[in-house]
C-alpha cells in the first residue's frame, strides 16, 4: 500500500445510501477511486453523481444484489476492469428481517446468511489476489454493534453478524502481512431511513417534532445523540489509511459509548 490512498482504487458495497454511501464519501474526499453498488439502479446513479463532485477520484456505479453470486464476482471484476488495481474492499449490507426467535423460519435464516456472511466470503475470495498485489491494501467489514451486544428482536442480526467478525479476525491473520482486515460495529446513525422512521413517528403524534424525535432515540447514548453517518465514513477511511498501518484483526464499536461490553 502506498504511503497514500489518494489515487488508490476502493470497492464499496451497498453504499448508494446509509453508511456505505457514508463509507464511500469519506473515501472519495481522500482522492479515491469508487466502485459503489445498490439494487436501485436510480439511487445508484444518484449516488454516483454525488460522489464525483466530492474529491479527485473517479466514481462508477455497479448495480447488483449481494446475495447473487454471479453479480458478487461481477463487482470485483468491474473494479478492476476500471482501475487495473484494488486497494481496499469495503463490505456493508442491509440488515435481516428483526422479529423474535420463534418467529423467525429456515428461510430467514438462510437469507440472512447469504446476505451478510455468503456476501462477504465471495467478496474476499476474489478479491484477496487483487488486495494482495502492488503492496497490499485493506479489507473492512461494516457490521453492528449486534456482535457485541444481543438487541431485542433482532435474533437473526444477533446470530448471524458474529460470522463476519469471526472470519475478519481469521482473515487479518491468513491474508497479512500484505493485507490488514478489520470491522467496525456501528450503532443508529442518523441514516434516511432512522429519518424516515422519525418521521413516521412525528407523523403518528409520538413526537412533536422531528428534533425532538430524534433526541428520544439518541437519549440512551452517553454522547446524547445519534451518530451523523461521516462519522462512521471517517473510521472506516482510517482504517483503510496508512495512518492505522499498525492496526489489524480488530473490531471497533461506533457507537457514541451507547455499549456496556467492557471488550
Amino acid at each position: 500500500m502506498r504511503s497514500t490512498i489518494s489515487g488508490n482504487a476502493a470497492l464499496v458495497t451497498a453504499s448508494s445510501d446509509g453508511l456505505g454511501y457514508a463509507s464511500a464519501h469519506a473515501l472519495a474526499d481522500r482522492g479515491v477511486d469508487l466502485v459503489v453498488n445498490g439494487r436501485d439502479e436510480a439511487r445508484l446513479e444518484r449516488a454516483v453523481a454525488e460522489l464525483d463532485a466530492v474529491g479527485s477520484g473517479r466514481v462508477v456505479g455497479q448495480p447488483g444484489d449481494l446475495t447473487d453470486a454471479d453479480d458478487v464476482k461481477t463487482l470485483v471484476a468491474r473494479t478492476v476492469d476500471e482501475y487495473g488495481r484494488l486497494d481496499h474492499l469495503v463490505t456493508n449490507a442491509g440488515g435481516p428481517p428483526s422479529g423474535p426467535f420463534l418467529e423467525t423460519d429456515d428461510d430467514d435464516w438462510y437469507h440472512a446468511f447469504d446476505l451478510l456472511v455468503m456476501s462477504v466470503v465471495r467478496l474476499v475470495r476474489d478479491a484477496a489476489p487483487h488486495l494482495r498485489a502492488d503492496g497490499g491494501g485493506t479489507i473492512v467489514n461494516i457490521t453492528s454493534r449486534s456482535v457485541k451486544e444481543a438487541i431485542d428482536s433482532l435474533v437473526l442480526s444477533n446470530s448471524v453478524r458474529m460470522s463476519v467478525v469471526g472470519l475478519e479476525k481469521t482473515l487479518s491473520k491468513e491474508l497479512a502481512p500484505e493485507v490488514r482486515a478489520n470491522a467496525v460495529l456501528p450503532s443508529p446513525h442518523e441514516t434516511s431511513r432512522i429519518q424516515e422512521l422519525v418521521e413516521q413517528s412525528v407523523e403518528r403524534g409520538d413526537y412533536q417534532s422531528y428534533e425532538e424525535g430524534l433526541a428520544a432515540r439518541g437519549a440512551n447514548v452517553p454522547l446524547g445523540r445519534l451518530g451523523d453517518p461521516a462519522e462512521l465514513g471517517d473510521v472506516v477511511a482510517f482504517l483503510c489509511s496508512e495512518r492505522s498501518s499498525y492496526v489489524n484483526g480488530v473490531a471497533i464499536p461506533v457507537d457514541g459509548g451507547m455499549g456496556s461490553s467492557n471488550l
